[in-house]
C-alpha cells in the first residue's frame, strides 16, 4: 500500500500491490471518453485484428472468458461499426473481421496508450527504460505456465 506517496510494503507484496493498482488503473482510470475503448474492447479489437477471421469461441478460449461475455463483446463491437461477421451457421460461430472504422479506432487507440506510456516515461533515462521493459518481459513469460500461454492479448 501506498501512503504520502511512500511505499510501506517491500519485496513481492509491494510488486504485487503495485500491479493491483496498475490493472485498476488500466482497467478503469484510462477511459476518458467514448473515444477511448475499455481494456476488454481493446484487447478483443486487438486480437480479431491480428487474427483475422476468428471465431468468438476461439477469443472465449484464448482469453479464458465465459462464450456469453465473449458474444456481448461481439455484438457491442458490431452495434458499434468496428466488426463484421461473415454469414454462415451460428453454432459454429461467425467469422469475425474489424471494419475499416474498427481499424481506424483500434490504431487511435493504440496511439493514444503509446502517448500515455511515453509521458510517463519522460524523464526516465534509456537504460531505465530498456531495464523496466525487460523486467516486465521477464515477469510475464514467468507466468506463462500458468496462463494459457498466449503473447498476443
Amino acid at each position: 500500500m501506498q501512503h504520502n506517496g511512500a511505499m510501506s510494503l517491500t519485496g513481492p507484496p509491494a510488486v504485487h500491490d503495485e500491479l493491483v493498482h496498475l490493472t485498476r488503473q488500466l482497467m478503469t482510470g484510462d477511459r476518458q471518453s467514448d473515444d477511448q475503448p475499455s481494456i476488454a474492447q481493446h484487447s478483443f479489437l486487438s486480437f480479431i485484428g491480428r487474427h483475422d477471421g476468428c471465431r468468438a469461441t476461439e477469443i472465449s478460449d484464448v482469453f479464458g472468458v465465459n462464450r456469453s461475455t465473449i458474444s456481448r463483446q461481439v455484438r457491442g463491437c458490431i452495434d458499434a461499426g468496428w466488426v463484421y461477421a461473415d454469414p454462415g451457421p451460428v453454432r459454429l460461430g461467425n467469422p469475425l473481421h474489424l471494419t475499416d472504422e474498427g481499424r481506424k479506432y483500434l490504431d487511435a487507440a493504440d496511439a493514444r496508450r503509446l502517448d500515455q506510456v511515453v509521458s510517463r516515461l519522460h524523464d526516465w533515462s534509456e537504460s531505465e527504460i530498456e531495464e523496466f521493459a525487460r523486467a516486465l518481459h521477464r515477469f510475464r513469460i514467468s507466468t506463462e505456465s500458468q496462463t494459457n500461454g498466449d503473447d498476443t492479448l
